[in-house]
């Protein structure tokens, strides 16, 4: 059975991961899934976790009333002014000019995501940002990845980056060493957009998910679990059209 405690009427799980780096004190991550992660140094009781957990409950509960109230107002997306979406991991409210004159444009301005069109038809609302996404995309992942492939010993030259839309994954690379990246990443924290680059650079010494694969990623990023899953929490709000 699960670990769990009880908070007012709320039943809080949580799952329960080790961290030899860890001293004394627990760490709580609370995903925007709705999953709570505890890493624990090593040794500690399950008594001792249940009542760090509590000591947090007030906490938790707000951030999961947080996230609730996040996926309820961000799905389905209808591309209208009001909704939430998000930029490097941060969110912003989308607002939707229309009756502009030209060609469209989409800027950031104030907290918003500002797309200006001629005519603010959801769709073109969609395919507009989606535009303007994947531009983005296409600047930052390149650069990012050359800066990362340059303190790692293997990769002599940065392989360029492919764009590639997938509905369940944020990156691949092929045999012959070419890496795509899922355009909808510019769209993840910066840390959850370097943790799939480092992975998919691994690929390229190691093409496959064996333990030397994970030794090679542990070596390079060794926070890599708690990042992948914070992006697997937020993979239904930042994959979401």
């Amino acid at each position: 059975m699960q670990p769990a405690i009880s908070y007012g009427d709320r039943r809080i799980e949580y799952t329960i991961s080790t961290n030899a780096e860890l001293r004394e004190r627990v760490r709580i991550h609370v995903h925007p899934n709705g999953t709570v992660e505890v890493e624990t140094p090593l040794g500690k009781t399950d008594k001792e976790i249940a009542i760090a957990v509590l000591k947090r409950a007030r906490w938790i509960d707000s951030n999961l009333r947080q996230f609730e109230r996040l996926r309820e107002h961000s799905l389905p997306r209808q591309y209208v002014s009001g909704e939430t979406h998000f930029y490097l991991g941060r969110r912003y409210q989308l607002k939707v000019i229309g009756g502009v004159h030209g060609s469209s444009s989409v800027r950031m301005k104030a907290g918003q995501i500002q797309v200006q069109l001629p005519c603010p038809d959801p769709a073109a609302v969609k395919r507009r940002l989606n535009e303007w996404y994947k531009s983005r995309a296409k600047l930052y992942l390149q650069d990012r990845l050359c800066q990362i492939a340059a303190d790692i010993s293997w990769v002599d030259v940065p392989p360029p980056i492919k764009l590639a839309k997938m509905k369940t994954q944020w990156g691949s690379c092929s045999p012959a060493g070419h890496v795509y990246l899922n355009p909808m990443l510019i769209k993840a924290p910066r840390e959850c957009i370097d943790y799939v680059i480092v992975h998919e650079l691994c690929h390229l010494q190691e093409h496959n998910h064996s333990k030397r694969f994970y030794a090679l990623l542990h070596k390079e990023l060794p926070t890599w679990k708690h990042i992948k899953a914070k992006l697997d929490g937020m993979a239904e709000l930042l994959l979401s059209e």
